[in-house]
């Protein structure tokens, strides 16, 4: 998508998991030229192809192995190991660098990892905004004349995303939410390179900084989700005084529909069976849609087909039921997810980036957490009062229906879009562009 803005950006991100490219996704306008993908561009040098396939190839093998009882965990924890998140409490100078952070800048200084990417974009020295640490770390190091900003992608971050010498460094960077900021700080980055934003959700499930769609989907949503009217009826003016009076009829628009997503290694394919097994009945009755959101992962998609047939639950799929999302491009991947959200009342996710997602008024039911940054933002969610943990899924034909005729799935719904930030992207364009966007100051929400 072209950018409409006199002054774009280098978008550079990385294709492990989904994560970076999700937020580099939410920032398309911006990219001047697509976004790049620094491990997987055109004209990469083939030693930083290896090296960068190695990175990836440990962190979804480990990944998956995760599940696995006894062994699973037990791997994951080492590797988890090295991108720890040191207790906030009590503040103290955390800006000692790490030996994971030691071995990046060895790859970077030795061996030149991410130097002919630098070159390539220093001939047009856009600012370069980056979603993964090693790309900024690498511009900086190899000379990139022009300014370099970090997207952090969690509600909470390792030692590994600040430079060596943070002090010294000119990287600048957007926090999602307020303890980011506090934790930047205690890293040893100046003030003045912070900006507290929001997380960059896609524009198309946005609506300009008056929030349109949101309003529109939310109001719609909070209809599915509170089917006797308890939260209508005890909010309703509150209601029609955020989302308008011509968005608030609450009505049926589309059948209950949940989204379950697989993360980027492929991982928790299994707890969607389990899904499958434990909303069965709901689905045969036509009483929920479920959408399994295998991404591009082909062997996952395949997996789901296999269970829904074990399960007698073909039919339902033709009619709508179940659908399954699979894609083999990825850019296909983010755009159609952002689509599917609209239509979306619940996400059933791991708490990973998409916790940040509550922030469009999605209820987000969180699965088991894979790594310690999940944990956080496990954490964040509940603060915000957006999502709740899941419990037996095979029971959520029981407890999840509890939640929802109790009005208890629209308050969330409703807390998400009121707690968290929702403009992220917006705040981005205004700090690089230094076009003013009529925006309220996010509130230092730890």
């Amino acid at each position: 998508m072209a950018s409409h803005h006199h002054k774009s950006a280098w978008v550079v991100s990385v294709n492990m998991g989904y994560g970076h490219e999700r937020a580099a996704f939410g920032l398309e306008d911006l990219a001047h030229g697509g976004i790049i993908t620094a491990n997987d561009y055109a004209g990469i040098p083939k030693s930083d192809a290896k090296l960068w396939r190695s990175t990836r190839r440990i962190y979804e093998i480990v990944s998956r192995l995760q599940p696995i009882p006894v062994i699973g965990p037990l791997i994951f924890g080492l590797m988890d190991e090295f991108q720890e998140i040191p207790p906030f409490y009590p503040r103290r100078d955390l800006s000692d660098s790490t030996l994971q952070l030691k071995q990046i800048y060895h790859y970077i200084r030795k061996k030149g990892l991410g130097r002919h990417l630098t070159e390539k974009l220093s001939k047009n020295p856009l600012p370069l905004i980056s979603t993964f640490f090693i790309p900024a770390f690498a511009a900086e190091e190899h000379g990139y004349p022009g300014d370099i900003y970090i997207v952090i992608c969690d509600a909470d971050m390792s030692r590994a995303w600040v430079p060596l010498d943070p002090k010294k460094s000119r990287i600048k960077y957007f926090a999602p939410n307020g303890r980011v900021v506090e934790r930047l700080k205690l890293y040893g980055v100046p003030d003045e390179r912070i900006f507290l934003t929001g997380f960059p959700l896609p524009k198309s499930n946005i609506g300009g900084p008056e929030a349109t769609i949101v309003k529109k989907d939310l109001a719609a949503r909070i209809c599915n989700l509170d089917p006797n009217g308890i939260f209508i009826s005890k909010y309703e003016d509150v209601l029609r005084e955020e989302l308008g009076t011509e968005l608030c009829e609450f009505k049926k628009k589309h059948h209950l529909t949940i989204t379950f997503c697989v993360g980027g290694a492929g991982a928790q394919r299994e707890l969607g069976a389990k899904i499958l097994r434990g909303l069965r009945y709901h689905i045969l009755s036509k009483k929920i849609r479920l959408n399994l959101e295998a991404g591009t992962r082909k062997h996952v998609a395949e997996f789901f087909q296999e269970e829904i047939k074990k399960l007698r639950l073909t039919e339902t799929v033709s009619d709508g039921g179940v659908a399954i999302h699979y894609y083999k491009h990825r850019k296909t991947y983010f755009r159609s997810f952002a689509k599917t959200l609209r239509d979306t009342d619940i996400l059933w996710t791991k708490p990973s980036e998409l916790s940040f997602y509550t922030g469009i008024g999605l209820p987000i039911i969180m699965a088991p957490s894979i790594g310690s940054q999940e944990d956080f933002n496990r954490l964040w969610l509940r603060t915000v009062n957006g999502g709740t943990s899941q419990m037996d899924p095979e029971d959520a034909g029981e407890w999840l229906f509890d939640f929802i005729n109790s009005g208890g799935l629209a308050r969330f719904a409703w807390n998400g879009y009121i707690e968290a930030p929702t403009h992220g992207a917006y705040r981005i364009e205004s700090i690089i562009t230094g076009e003013k966007v009529p925006l309220a100051t996010l509130p230092l929400i730890v």
